[in-house]
């Protein structure tokens, strides 16, 4: 059964619509340590009013099993059963973990997402993928299983640094250039510097839909799905670089960083025009700079990128554009042919 989004900006209205169709015997709302101070205090729901709190720590060093396990004592404490209803209320690590704790707990209660961040709103909060760190390696266990419901607002995002919401914008690009070009236009046309939370929503709609049509055709990842990995090959490689030199950078910002790289290949490869790809460098280069790298770096990116979890291998696989809305999963790319879309990423950066 398709999940259900709902895109507003009345959140208490919406929640209580959803929540009052529903039979469930209580509530579980899953926070972090940030949404339970800033957000869960300024939503006014009544149907959350008995909610049992569930509080977990801030950032992804707390999406381990430790966390879970915590989560998991607190829904039997709180007398939890297949009937209840998980609400997670926050970014990434709470939808990621939140959902594989309601998605493993008695077999299975049902969840609904409630993203605070445009990152999680365009990206985990919708498409079933759960789960946590695990010995040092990101998204190590988990399950796909889909929310029953996503609430989306941009309400949530008036307070976010203009850091993270173009983070989260770099997927929503992403999803534009996968959809086609009318939707990649009206993306470059934002204005950061003038944020309008209405417009946003619009773009944020139309974006949401696009991944969860690709998610729908295949939601276990064994095909198209791949087709969601554009601007990560590169993308993972520059922000684990930027790990290993204690300078960590935005998830997003990495995306915007290995599109554009992503984008070169793309015409060297399938004729991508190269119109858009300067059309794309530009407003990458405007809105997130660029990640510094010299010749020096590309052994170890390359190292890096044959290490990533798409390949099959150990090769390095991309997903590529022939041009925005047509594109090709599953591409193998040659080293020397990497290090040229490095060059050319470089130059075209400003670097």
């Amino acid at each position: 059964m398709a999940q259900n989004i709902v895109f507003s900006n009345d959140i208490e209205g919406t929640l209580d619509n959803v929540l009052a169709a529903k039979s469930f015997n209580c509530i579980a709302v899953i926070v972090d340590d940030n949404t339970a101070r800033l957000v869960l205090p300024t939503l006014h729901s009544s149907a959350l009013e008995k909610a049992h709190v569930i509080t977990i720590g801030a950032g992804d060093v707390n999406k381990n099993l430790d966390t879970l396990a915590s989560v998991w004592t607190s829904l039997e404490q709180m007398g939890a059963t297949r009937s209840s209803l998980v609400v997670n209320l926050g970014g990434g690590v709470v939808t990621d973990l939140g959902g594989f704790a309601a998605a493993t707990y008695k077999r299975g209660i049902p969840f609904i997402n409630c993203p605070t961040t445009l990152l999680t709103a365009v990206d985990a909060a919708v498409g079933g993928k759960t789960g946590i760190n695990f010995n040092g390696l990101k998204n190590e266990v988990g399950c796909f299983q889909e929310a029953i419901d996503v609430i989306i607002s941009t309400r949530f995002f008036t307070t976010l640094p203009e850091r993270e919401l173009k983070s989260g914008y770099a997927e929503m690009l992403k999803h534009g250039m996968l959809s086609g070009h009318d939707d990649y236009e009206r993306l470059l046309q934002f204005d950061f510097t003038a944020v309008d939370y209405d417009r946003l929503l619009d773009l944020l709609k139309t974006s949401v839909l696009i991944k969860e049509k690709i998610v729908r055709a295949d939601p276990h990842e064994h095909g198209l799905r791949r087709a969601l990995n554009l601007g990560h090959t590169v993308g993972h490689a520059f922000e684990s670089l930027a790990l290993r030199r204690g300078k960590p950078v935005p998830h997003g910002y990495a995306v915007a960083w290995g599109l554009v790289a992503e984008m070169v290949l793309s015409h060297m490869q399938l004729g991508f025009a190269a119109s858009d790809l300067h059309q794309l460098a530009r407003f990458v280069s405007d809105n997130y700079g660029a990640f510094y790298i010299t010749c020096d770096d590309y052994d170890e990116l390359l190292d890096l990128m044959h290490h990533d979890k798409k390949s099959q291998h150990g090769e390095i696989n991309c997903s590529l554009l022939s041009a925005c809305g047509d594109v090709k999963v599953g591409n193998t790319i040659a080293d020397d042919d990497m290090k040229v879309a490095l060059d050319i990423y470089r130059d075209l950066l400003g670097i």
